[in-house]
């Protein structure tokens, strides 16, 4: 029924890219630091075909956008979606551009430096976090401008925004719920944006689309998962780890 012979997939790839769908999962039920995880993981899984992982880990997380964002139905703010939303498709527009001129090996590279650069941003948030201090920055419409269009680029070529989203929430000071409601549907929406410029880049073909529908399976298990483990395990200890596990699988494909 489904054909997908093409990817040549042996047993740890298979075993990769399932564990990719479940961190997608757990990421989507509060343990959001799995996210970043799955960027480098999923490009090792296709033996660093960096292209065609951004377009198969597309579906999965538009997948688990959806029990997100029917959870968050009425936890959003529409209006800090409306002032991102433009500057995220000028991002998205030129992610596309870039990666139609640039081959697999330095677009591996080039995700290994969002990677890195997303974890630095989350570090710093975490400093903020700890010390109990404010996250200062500016409320001009030139911050969402920016803050928008980085989105939008990073999510386009690494699908790995959720840090600079986190950023610009924080400023907003919402309350937890709608941080984590709009954030739901700021990605919801943007990544079926997504898909088109994918498809037309060839990073979305109906092989991708017959193995994500193998994949999941593994995004309910996940999601589960990610509720035991949020009672279960030290925050700290947890979000060490993340970080250590990211910025190797990153450092991977920089070398």
């Amino acid at each position: 029924m489904f054909d997908f012979s093409s990817f040549d997939l042996v047993g740890w790839q298979w075993g990769l890219l399932a564990l990719c769908a479940v961190l997608v999962g757990i990421a989507k039920t509060g343990i959001p630091g799995f996210g970043i995880l799955v960027v480098p993981l999923m490009a090792i899984a296709m033996r660093d075909q960096a292209k065609l992982s951004v377009g198969l880990l597309l579906p999965i997380l538009i997948f688990a956008d959806v029990f997100a964002v029917i959870y968050h139905r009425h936890n959003v703010r529409w209006r800090h979606i409306g002032r991102l939303m433009p500057w995220a498709l000028a991002g998205i527009g030129a992610g596309a551009v870039l990666m139609g001129r640039i081959n697999d090996a330095y677009l591996a590279r080039l995700m290994g430096l969002i990677v890195l650069a997303m974890l630095g941003l989350r570090a710093w948030e975490d400093v903020k976090n700890r010390a109990q201090e404010q996250i200062h920055v500016p409320q001009h419409w030139a911050f969402a401008a920016a803050m928008g269009f980085t989105a939008g680029l990073t999510t386009m070529m690494a699908n790995a925004a959720g840090p600079v989203m986190i950023l610009y929430l924080l400023a907003m000071r919402l309350p937890k719920t709608q941080f984590v409601g709009t954030a739901a549907w700021f990605f919801f929406f943007v990544n079926w944006t997504k898909v088109p410029l994918h498809v037309a880049l060839g990073n979305i073909t109906a092989a991708s689309l017959a193995l994500d529908v193998c994949l999941f399976v593994f995004v309910p298990l996940g999601a589960l998962l990610g509720v035991i483990a949020l009672k279960k395990i030290p925050q700290k200890a947890f979000t060490v780890l993340i970080m250590l596990l990211t910025a190797a699988a990153a450092l991977r494909l920089l070398f």
